[in-house]
């Protein structure tokens, strides 16, 4: 009898997003922590942005504990323009948008809509806690609103 062997070697905890696919981690990353606010940017004065070359930053995804953004440019060596606005004083990982598909796993039970690797949006209902999902994903939508504690696994 044949059974599913489910070994990862890399997770992320997934922040939906009706519009922002799940970062890849195995690709290029940088971290750091915001240093002032603004309108759509991130604002970091330790960083220089217009030297760092994750796949031309323009695209990335960022992530912060609770939010999902993308670069849409850099404006200087410290300012980044982004999809939605990031507080001052928080972290953030910037990942190249390479995701291909991933497999999730529910920590809490009920419906989540997803994109697939093939680019179909199918909705998961009744989805158990502690149950992976063995299709390949490249968004967790927000709307609906999805159960808590998804994970990314690769």
């Amino acid at each position: 009898m044949a059974y599913q062997k489910l070994q990862v070697e890399r997770a992320l905890a997934v922040i939906p997003s009706d519009t922002i696919n799940i970062p890849n981690v195995a690709g290029a990353t940088l971290s750091g922590t915001t240093s002032g606010t603004g309108t759509n940017q991130l604002v970091d004065e330790d960083q220089d942005f217009t030297a760092v070359n994750i796949n031309g930053l323009v695209g990335s995804i960022i992530y912060t504990s609770t939010t999902a953004h993308k670069v849409t440019a850099v404006v200087d060596d410290e300012t980044l323009s982004i999809s939605g606005t990031i507080a001052s004083g928080e972290t953030y990982v910037i990942y190249s948008d390479a995701n291909t598909g991933c497999v999730l796993y529910s920590g809490a039970g009920g419906d989540i809509k997803v994109l697939t690797a093939g680019n179909d949006e199918v909705t998961f209902t009744g989805t158990a806690a502690g149950a992976f999902i063995p299709v390949q994903v490249k968004r967790v939508f927000a709307t609906p609103t999805p159960p808590t504690g998804i994970v990314a696994l690769w």
